[in-house]
Order: C-alpha cells, then sequence, then structure tokens
C-alpha cells in the first residue's frame, strides 16, 4: 500500500514537470495524487467497486486543489489535473481495445462500461468537491462578515 502511494505521488510529480508547472508547487501536486491514490485504496478496501473508490479519491484531489489554489494562490487545475492522473482507468481502457481486437465483444462491453463510469466518476467528483468548497467557503465568508456588522 506505502509502495503505491509513493508510485501514485511520482505519477503526479510527472506530469507536473510535463505541463511545466512551477517548480515550487511540484511536491504539493504530487500530495494530491498520493492523497487521491490513499482515499481511493481505503475505500476500495471496504466496497471493492472501482468507480466509488473512484469517486472519493477524486473527491479528495478536488478538496486538496481548492484549498492549495487559495494557500497557494494559483489555479486549482495546476493540482486536480496531476493529482488524477494516478486514478485515469488506464488499464481498463487499454483491456477495452484488447478485447475488441481479439473480438471479444462481451468482456469488452464490460470493460468499456467500466472505464466510462469510471471516468464519469472522477469527474463528477472533480466537480462536486470544487462545488462544496465553494458553497462552505461562502457560507464562512457571510458567516464573518455578519460577526463584523453585529
Amino acid at each position: 500500500m506505502i509502495k503505491q502511494i509513493i508510485l501514485a505521488f511520482l505519477g503526479s510529480v510527472f506530469p507536473v514537470i510535463l505541463f511545466n508547472i512551477d517548480r515550487k508547487k511540484i511536491i504539493w501536486a504530487g500530495f494530491c495524487g498520493a492523497f487521491g491514490w490513499a482515499t481511493y485504496l481505503v475505500v476500495y478496501k471496504y466496497n471493492h467497486s472501482p468507480v466509488m473508490s473512484s469517486f472519493a479519491g477524486a473527491f479528495v484531489v478536488g478538496i486538496y486543489s481548492e484549498f492549495m489554489s487559495r494557500k497557494l494562490k494559483t489555479p486549482t487545475i495546476q493540482f486536480s489535473i496531476p493529482g488524477i492522473f494516478p486514478l485515469v482507468p488506464g488499464i481498463t481502457a487499454y483491456n477495452t481495445v484488447s478485447y475488441i481486437v481479439e473480438q471479444n465483444y462481451a468482456a469488452a462491453y464490460s470493460k468499456g462500461m467500466q472505464t466510462v463510469a469510471v471516468g464519469g466518476a472522477i469527474g463528477f467528483g472533480i466537480m462536486l468537491s470544487s462545488t462544496t468548497y465553494r458553497f462552505i467557503s461562502n457560507i464562512m465568508k457571510s458567516n464573518k462578515e455578519r460577526n463584523l456588522t453585529l
């Protein structure tokens, strides 16, 4: 498990280098992927669903990205894109194509649907985390302003 988290960290660091994101943010983007993958592993251990696990991992990546973007004053996407790299279902997509080439259409359909579901779960997790973070931030900001006027 620790080895997988370290590899997820590295899997998030290398896209930062590839996309030429500021070097000061490399470590933070690596932590984003590591936290997302650790969440994936914990959720997968209990429910054995790659879709739900990917959603939870993407949600954590999104929350972390929103928090760090405010803290480091940088766009959220500089953390969220490298952070979801470990969650992307690459081997499942490869297996889908492999089954199509082998003309095993039942298995291709199954793996293809899983690939689409995991991809959708990642997108929904990022979207929901961003919306949730902004909603909570707005509530906290309005409470702070209300307390200042009292």
